[in-house]
């Protein structure tokens, strides 16, 4: 009973020492499940991390984008004269049309548009038939009046003579001498019209004023020239401009100085002249005289700048500019600074600057501008020369707000 069969004993042994198939599966599903847990844990702990993360990398971000990123540029202290250029245009220095001074009809012309001429040359003829016969007729009646008034003289000679005989009385005698006196201021008057209708034949020919060019001809051969004298019915008569005429050896500038700038216009001092049709080269011209007074609607002073054109470079009218120094003096007491205009706020309060205080702290800052030079204006007062002022300013900037600054320039 106790031992058994040597075939029964193996047997069981062998049972007891291997596992049986369902168990060695339940094993492996076992420690299967476990690692896919454990992955998925991991998976799901690293996607909550990541996902945590980025949370926070977007908040720091923006946080960041938040914050105004600006430039700053350094307000620049000039001690040289500034220099302001005003548009002026260019004008003859003598600028006149010529008319003719007798009616009649063009006979002649000798020069056209763009001819150079001197002063005293004949420019013109003109046909005046009319005038030759009023002239011949004036003369005609100072003949006959000197006549008559010769026969007046020997007739009171002779009163005279016979007035101390008492062969007549004394009152034919005064009777003869005042008509002595009148045929004789008959003969005056008959000189002055000639003499007025010589004068007025001497314009028949029409002669250049002053040296200058010709501008203008509107008038051609056998045009009819009117003078301008009353015309029927006692209408006036418009006169007929034939040539106009321009001095071009020297020309005048007329520039109008704002008032704040009034002291850069001196007269006597130098004006320097550009052109955009001559790049590159500049003219010297003078400042010559002012009007003394501002004008009330522009607030300007009219200045004239004459310059020497002897060799008609310069045509007139041609659009040129004006640069003008302003001396250092003329500026305010205190320190002036410049800055660019992009860096002015207005605002409800005041013209404001923004400059950035401690590295990353905005402040709004009053300021007191003086001259405007375009892109930069001055200020008196409210910065100083190693302020940050930021340039092109957001709108929403405000007092205490953060700002990064990008980068840091001087203005030049």
């Amino acid at each position: 009973m106790n031992t058994g069969s040597p075939s029964e004993v193996p047997h069981t042994e062998t049972a007891s020492s291997t596992p049986s198939p369902s168990k060695s599966s339940s094993r492996w599903l076992l420690i299967g499940l476990t690692a896919a847990a454990i992955g998925g844990g991991t998976v799901i702990y690293s996607g909550i991390h990541e996902r945590a993360q980025a949370e926070t990398t977007l908040g720091v971000r923006t946080e960041r984008a938040a914050v105004p990123t600006v430039n700053v540029v350094q307000p620049q202290s000039r001690t040289e004269a500034q220099e302001i250029v005003l548009p002026g245009n260019t004008q003859a220095f003598s600028d006149t049309p010529i008319y003719a001074r007798t009616n009649g009809y063009l006979l002649h012309w000798y020069f056209d548009i763009g001819a150079h001429v001197k002063q005293g040359q004949l420019l013109a003829v003109i046909d005046t038939p009319e005038l030759d016969q009023q002239l011949e007729q004036a003369r005609a009646d100072l003949k006959n009046a000197q006549a008559n008034a010769q026969l007046a003289q020997i007739t009171a000679t002779r009163w005279q003579n016979l007035v101390k005989t008492s062969a007549v009385s004394q009152q034919s005698t005064d009777v003869a001498i005042q008509d002595l006196s009148a045929r004789q201021a008959t003969v005056d008057a008959m000189i002055a019209n000639v003499h007025r209708l010589e004068q007025l034949q001497s314009y028949e020919k029409v002669y250049a004023p002053f040296t200058g060019v010709i501008t203008a001809r509107n008038t051609d051969v056998g045009a009819l020239i009117n003078a301008g004298a009353g015309g029927e019915q006692g209408r006036a008569v418009v006169p007929q401009e034939l040539f106009h005429m321009a001095a071009v050896n020297k020309l005048r500038i007329y520039v109008a100085v704002p008032e704040d700038d009034a002291e850069a216009a001196h007269t006597g001092s130098k004006a320097t002249l550009t052109l955009d049709e001559f790049p590159g080269e500049t003219f010297q011209g003078t400042i010559v005289r002012d009007s003394d007074s501002i004008d009330y609607a522009s607030r300007t002073l009219n200045v004239e700048v004459d310059i020497d054109n002897p060799q008609d470079r310069i045509k007139t009218g041609a659009y040129v500019f004006v640069h003008l120094n302003v001396p250092q003096s003329t500026h305010a007491s205190t320190q002036s600074l410049i800055i660019p205009a992009n860096t002015l706020l207005f605002r409800s309060e005041g013209l404001r600057v923004g400059v950035v205080r401690n590295g990353n702290r905005a402040d709004l800052v009053p300021v007191i501008l003086g001259k405007d030079y375009g892109n930069e204006v001055e200020v008196v007062s409210g910065i100083v020369e190693n302020d940050q002022v930021i340039s092109n300013p957001p709108d929403s900037l405000s007092s205490g707000s953060t700002v990064q600054v990008v980068n840091s320039s001087d203005v030049r």
